[in-house]
């Protein structure tokens, strides 16, 4: 079965950040810290989702996507990050997946999605090898009360970004601008992700993924300068958190250290157990150009002459298809099946005088990446489901609730939901998809 579906994280929408024993995480201290998110933003109440699933829910039902993608927030299940175990924040995603199973729509957690508990950081989060082991007793103790229920898990989300922006540029939680100095942060999640692979096998789960965001890159010229930076910038973003676990090895990471010391003896072999589906969220290429600076290898050179969204990004429908053959090029027999778990676009999303939203743009932005998904699948790429950032506007992390990714329009003052024209196009689509009643888009 094709998954179609649409995505969210814990931390964007659930809210209630202080109710049922729910634990601190970096976010929370984070965007609490003045000049962190824009105008002072935060996650305490968000899309209000810890109370409101039943309706969101509800909304997925009517849209008719038979999957949904969310991430469970880790210190709401365990506060400190390890040890006592917060029953009432695990009954909640008890009751949700019930909930979506009951509305004929499949569960797809994610495990990580950037909400570490502020206890391990205070530990040296990432930094710290011990966070990978305590993250494998995570992940048993959620699949121990789900997986009877739940047959597909992703570990982690993006952890480049999580590294990046979190560890080397200090752009989001938990703040730290360590450049080159954050590449432990990538070996710890990647040795989560390996870690949670078994104890997530042990616990009953049928299927496991590794979601991370992934970019075509294109050179600014044919220079060779260029071309030397783009390699290395495709090395730090796409390959650095794909060839350990496909290939069991690191790329060439000589362009940002020489020392990695801090991989030990069977690490590797942890990292690279076999997964299920490879998720990749896309959302525009990237050009690279020589760098400026001796700070990092490469510089962003931008993407031109493209349509942009509100977030500013270039919206380059024809990257997907790049991406998901280069993907298939690169790795070959070791490619696992793919799942998009995140493809969207942000809009200004104003309500008109009768209420509705008319996200002409978003929807063109739909059309054509689905169309540049099917042209990669009929060239041979064995895609696996297809997932819309996002089901709810929500909190975008150090935007706060300046950018919309939703098919469903959120008044964050009064919380009331209103399908958006997107939401109206996909629910169309879904239902013609069903209607032709073919294998087009179906897998055994």
């Amino acid at each position: 079965m094709f998954l179609w579906g649409t995505a969210t994280a814990a931390y964007q929408i659930e809210g209630a950040t202080g109710e049922d024993g729910r634990g601190t995480s970096i976010w929370d201290v984070f965007s609490h810290e003045p000049g962190r998110t824009r105008d002072g933003h935060t996650g305490d109440v968000a899309c209000d989702h810890y109370h409101r699933w039943r309706e969101d829910v509800a909304l997925m039902a009517d849209l008719g996507v038979n999957a949904y993608r969310f991430s469970i927030a880790w210190p709401r299940v365990l506060p400190q990050g390890a040890g006592r175990v917060n029953e009432r924040g695990l009954g909640f995603y008890d009751r949700l997946v019930d909930g979506l199973l009951a509305a004929g729509v499949r569960p797809v957690p994610t495990l990580f999605h950037w909400d570490l508990p502020q206890a391990l950081e205070d530990r040296g989060g990432w930094l710290n090898r011990d966070t990978a082991e305590v993250f494998a007793d995570y992940a048993a103790v959620v699949a121990g009360r789900l997986a009877d229920r739940v047959p597909l898990w992703i570990t982690l989300n993006e952890p480049f970004v999580h590294m990046a922006y979190g560890y080397a540029m200090g752009l989001h939680a938990p703040g730290h601008a360590l450049l080159t100095g954050a590449l432990p942060a990538a070996h710890h999640q990647l040795l989560a992700h390996g870690r949670a692979v078994a104890a997530l096998r042990a616990a009953g789960a049928r299927q496991v993924a590794l979601t991370n965001n992934h970019t075509p890159v294109r050179p600014a010229s044919g220079d060779e300068a260029d071309v030397r930076a783009a390699e290395a910038y495709d090395i730090l973003h796409n390959r650095l958190f794909t060839d350990p676990v496909l290939t069991g090895a690191y790329p060439d990471l000589s362009a940002y250290t020489t020392d990695l010391g801090f991989v030990r003896d069977g690490d590797l072999e942890a990292i690279s157990a076999p997964i299920d589906a490879l998720g990749v969220n896309y959302y525009n290429p990237t050009r690279i150009a020589a760098p400026t600076d001796d700070a990092l290898p490469f510089t962003d050179a931008g993407i031109t002459g493209h349509p942009t969204t509100a977030f500013g990004w270039p919206v380059v429908p024809e990257g997907l298809h790049e991406l998901l053959t280069g993907l298939r090029s690169r790795y070959g027999a070791a490619l696992p099946p793919i799942l998009i778990t995140e493809n969207g676009c942000s809009q200004p999303d104003v309500p008109g005088d009768d209420g509705t939203i008319d996200d002409a743009d978003r929807v063109a932005f739909l059309k054509e990446h689905i169309a540049a998904l099917r042209r990669a699948m009929d060239d041979g790429v064995d895609v696996r489901g297809y997932f819309v950032w996002s089901l709810l506007d929500n909190f975008e992390w150090a935007e706060g609730y300046h950018q919309r990714f939703g098919l469903v329009h959120v008044d964050f003052a009064t919380q009331r939901r209103t399908p958006k024209r997107s939401y109206h196009w996909f629910r169309d689509f879904l239902r013609a998809q069903s209607a032709q009643n073919t294998e087009t888009w179906t897998w055994s």
